[in-house]
């Protein structure tokens, strides 16, 4: 793309701000921001001025969870399934590393965080060593997809060179990098994060298989066979990663995809519930959880919707393949975004400032007919790093890793 390409396509809409700083760019500089605008999609800017009234919620019903006792009783059966699937190679693990470490007081990915007290115990190394579990249960290797982000791909990349993959067989890792989504003030005007570049953020945790698709990573996928993939988030160090078990029920109940839950430990907790949304699989987010879903029971006069998901689903890649094909909503958020002023210096805000577009993995759920709530027991796979001290910390994940006789 040319200047006078990249001035019409802003010009149109409405975001001729990017190119303050055009003229003291030098040559490198000036390329690098071309094709950042060439790659961008401003169309997303107009849902600004229809937030209030974007992706309206369905009607909103308890959905059945398979339990704890019921799991149990089966235990041996889905295991084996789900181990007959790993051993075929039709299971694949996709671990959503594409953020930061700015909550923990770190400028480094997240994944590269050292939980560690006597010795170093870096996030990364940790779902590692949940995932070879599975690997040394199984006698044989899960493709690891890695999804990064243009913020730390590069870093994240050399620290897997660099711990050895941490004894994971590195033919068996892929690397790629999530789409990003220009990010702008409260009028929908896109903020400049340097003179040569706009700011953006990833475009949420539902838009990872499109990130995959566009990076050939699919492709890898059909020819070897892989038929499901167990998605998961960076932060939770406990969790289990193409669990047999959880693999195995998902299969046997025929369901379209699995999803990991935990008991809440409170009605307000700020995880996601599983639920029925017009009849169909979904997931009621915390901020969306009023008081009346709150107090809700269900017909065993339990709360009804008392089971959080921890952000680790199973889903069947044929499906994927069909919801990517119809288009997500966008989901608009508030949040702090660093910004140049108007001297040219970066600002990084203490306050929200304006708009982030995110796809959600919620609404790839809903477009799904079946699912399968997967009840795991909290203390052993659930202690999510967001920040530093305090409920779902650093100090947190630690006393439960110690908890569960992990060495740090």
């Amino acid at each position: 793309m040319n200047y006078q390409e990249a001035y019409e396509k802003l010009e149109k809409y409405g975001q001729l701000q990017v190119l303050k700083y055009y003229d003291e760019l030098n040559g490198e500089e000036k390329e690098a921001l071309l094709a950042q605008i060439e790659q961008t999609d401003f169309e997303v800017l107009s849902l600004c001025k229809k937030k209030e009234t974007l992706n309206p919620r369905g009607k909103i019903e308890p959905i059945g969870v398979m339990q704890l006792p019921e799991i149990e009783k089966k235990r041996d059966e889905y295991t084996g399934t789900g181990l007959e699937a790993i051993r075929d190679g039709k299971v694949g693990a996709v671990l959503l590393a594409g953020g930061m470490g700015t909550r923990l007081g770190s400028d480094a990915p997240k994944g590269v965080y050292n939980i560690g007290l006597t010795k170093d115990v870096f996030i990364f190394q940790r779902l590692i060593e949940n995932l070879m579990d599975v690997v040394n249960q199984a006698g044989a290797w899960i493709p690891l997809y890695v999804m990064t982000s243009d913020k730390n791909h590069d870093t994240t990349v050399r620290f897997f060179e660099e711990k050895n993959y941490f004894g994971y067989r590195a033919d068996y890792v892929t690397f790629f990098m999530q789409d990003m989504a220009p990010a702008c003030d409260y009028e929908g005007k896109v903020y400049l994060e340097a003179k040569n570049k706009m700011s953006t953020s990833p475009n949420g945790n539902g838009g990872w298989f499109l990130s995959m698709m566009k990076w050939g990573v699919t492709d890898k996928i059909r020819q070897a066979g892989v038929e499901w993939l167990n998605v998961f988030a960076v932060d939770n160090v406990l969790q289990r990663i193409a669990d047999p078990c959880f693999v195995g029920a998902t299969i046997a109940t025929d369901s379209a995809v699995g999803a990991k839950v935990v008991a809440k430990n409170a009605p307000d907790e700020k995880v996601g519930a599983m639920c029925l949304e017009d009849g169909r699989p979904s997931i009621v987010e915390y901020y969306d959880m009023t008081p009346e879903l709150m107090a809700a029971k269900n017909e065993q006069g339990g709360p009804a919707y008392h089971f959080g998901v921890i952000l680790n689903y199973l889903f069947r890649v044929k499906d994927l393949e069909e919801i990517v094909a119809r288009k997500l909503p966008l989901h608009i958020v508030e949040k702090k975004i660093p910004y140049l002023d108007e001297k040219g210096d970066l600002v990084k805000p203490e306050e929200p400032n304006g708009y982030k577009f995110e796809q959600l993995v919620l609404d790839m759920i809903h477009e799904l007919d079946s699912c399968l709530p997967f009840e795991v027991v909290r203390n052993k796979e659930f202690a999510p790093i967001k920040n530093r001290t305090g409920i779902d910390s650093v100090e947190s994940a630690r006393a439960l890793c110690e908890e569960n006789g992990i060495i740090l």
